[in-house]
């Protein structure tokens, strides 16, 4: 019987982390659904007129790693 019960934790924990991986990847895909095609001369163009990131400042930026991790 204490066999039955492992075997039933083990496989609710691949199956909880199987489903977080596909969570995660749907979300990626969703993110990346939602971010809008820019063609090479409309990346120029918003390179001209804001600069390179790497031109900015880092206290400029807001670390949102916390806010997709909840």
């Amino acid at each position: 019987m204490g066999e039955d019960i492992m075997n039933h934790l083990q496989l609710k924990e691949v199956i909880k982390e199987s489903i977080r991986e596909v969570l995660h990847e749907e979300r990626l895909t969703l993110c990346e659904s939602l971010i809008p095609y820019a063609t090479k001369k409309e990346l120029r163009e918003i390179i001209q007129k804001y600069g390179s990131p790497n031109g900015y400042k880092k206290e400029e930026f807001v670390d949102m790693t916390d806010w997709i991790k909840k």
